[in-house]
């Protein structure tokens, strides 16, 4: 069973893959190659950031404020980012959001089962969404920390 040592360092995402009560197939949100930092410190805070590899750029030319909505929406839909408290319950890590860039994840639990295998940790998570389970499964592996290096 994970404890908190196990999880205090630095992780970088390998994989995120997203399988459905409704069908076999499974999705990738954030293609085949995405880029992630999850981290976990002593004093109990996480903070966990994902971006599609092929992000596009926002012009340089416009000052931020005045981009276009639409370039925007595309640089949101591109990245996720949550970060709050955590806790280790029984093989399980839950995080307590306190910052997002989805204001909808501000004041909730996230709860992730939480397996390791040497320097490589698989987080899952359990959600619904239009009526379909849903099971995210998040693959990183140990950049630095307590049981890394």
């Amino acid at each position: 069973m994970i404890s908190k040592q196990d999880l205090i360092g630095t992780w970088q995402l390998e994989s995120w893959t997203v399988g459905y009560s409704d069908r076999e197939d499974f999705t990738t949100p954030f293609g085949e190659d995405p880029k992630g930092l999850l981290l976990y410190t002593e004093d109990d805070w996480m903070s966990a950031s994902i971006a599609r590899s092929d992000r596009q750029t926002l012009p340089q030319d416009i000052p931020f404020r005045k981009i276009p909505e639409e370039k925007l929406a595309q640089a949101y839909l591109s990245y996720f980012h949550y970060a709050g408290r955590y806790r280790v319950v029984e093989g399980d890590v839950v995080h307590y959001v306190t910052q997002s860039l989805n204001p909808n994840f501000v004041g909730t639990e996230q709860l992730r089962h939480a397996e390791l295998d040497g320097q490589t940790l698989v987080l899952s998570g359990r959600d619904e969404a239009g009526g379909v389970s849903r099971l995210h499964s998040l693959v990183w592996h140990r950049l630095s920390g307590v049981g890394g290096g």
